[in-house]
C-alpha cells in the first residue's frame, strides 16, 4: 500500500472537506427532524491502523452504540459509526423528548429505531457527498446497530463479509445545537474501511496513485 505513504496534509484536507459537506447535508435533516437548529462539524480526518481505529473508540472493550453497513459499487468497503454509550443515549433523549430513556436491557424499541435513523442520516449523508466529489458510485446497505464492546462490533461487521483491512478513515464528528451546552457536544467516529483492493481505487479518484 504504497499510496498510503503519499497521502499529505493537503489530501487529508480533501476528505476532510468531503466530511464537511456531508455533515452539513446532515445537520440540515437532523434540524428538520428534531424541530430545533443542529450543527455539525468534522474537526479532522486521519488515516489509522485497525489497531489505532479501535483505540479512538476508546479501546476494544469500551461499550458503545454503533451503527454498522456495508458500501457497494465502485469502492466496496465498510463503515461504522460509533457513540459513546452516554452521548448515544444523551441524543435519542434529545431526539424523542424522554429523559428516561437508558439503553441498559431490555432495549427500547424506539429508542433503537431514532438511534437507527440517526445512523441512516449520518451514513447517507457522508456517503452521498463522498459520491458526488469523487464521481464513483457507492451504494449503502440497510445499517445495522449494536450496543456491544468495540471489539465486538467492529470484528462481527467485518468477519460477516470476510473482508480485513489494514487501515481506516477516521472522520471524526462534533454534533451541538440548541440547548445543547459545549460540555454535552455529540462526539462520534465515522470509521470507513475499504475492502483491500478498493484503497487505490477511492485515492485514486482523489488524484493519488498507486506508488507514485
Amino acid at each position: 500500500m504504497g499510496y498510503i505513504n503519499d497521502i499529505d496534509s493537503m489530501k487529508l484536507d480533501v476528505l476532510r472537506e468531503i466530511g464537511n459537506i456531508g455533515a452539513g447535508h446532515a445537520a440540515t435533516s437532523l434540524s428538520k427532524l428534531l424541530n430545533k437548529k443542529i450543527d455539525m462539524k468534522v474537526p479532522d480526518v486521519q488515516i489509522v491502523t485497525f489497531d489505532e481505529m479501535m483505540e479512538m473508540a476508546g479501546g476494544a472493550d469500551n461499550i458503545v452504540a454503533g451503527v454498522f453497513l456495508r458500501i457497494e459499487g465502485d469502492v466496496p468497503g465498510s463503515m461504522f459509526f460509533i457513540l459513546p454509550i452516554e452521548q448515544a443515549t444523551k441524543f435519542v433523549q434529545d431526539m424523542i423528548g424522554d429523559t428516561s430513556v437508558n439503553f441498559a436491557l431490555p432495549y427500547d424499541e424506539l429508542s433503537i429505531s431514532a438511534l437507527q435513523e440517526l445512523g441512516n442520516i449520518l451514513s447517507g449523508s457522508y456517503l452521498s457527498s463522498l459520491s458526488d466529489f469523487t464521481q464513483l458510485s457507492l451504494y449503502p446497505s440497510v445499517p445495522a446497530l449494536a450496543i456491544d464492546m468495540v471489539g465486538a462490533i467492529v470484528t462481527y461487521g467485518l468477519v460477516e463479509h470476510s473482508q480485513v483491512s489494514d487501515y481506516a478513515i477516521v472522520i471524526n464528528t462534533e454534533l451541538n445545537g440548541e440547548d445543547i451546552k459545549l460540555s454535552d457536544t455529540v462526539n462520534g467516529h465515522f470509521f470507513l474501511l475499504p475492502d483491500p483492493d478498493s484503497f487505490s481505487t477511492l485515492f485514486q479518484s482523489l488524484g493519488v496513485k498507486d506508488g507514485d
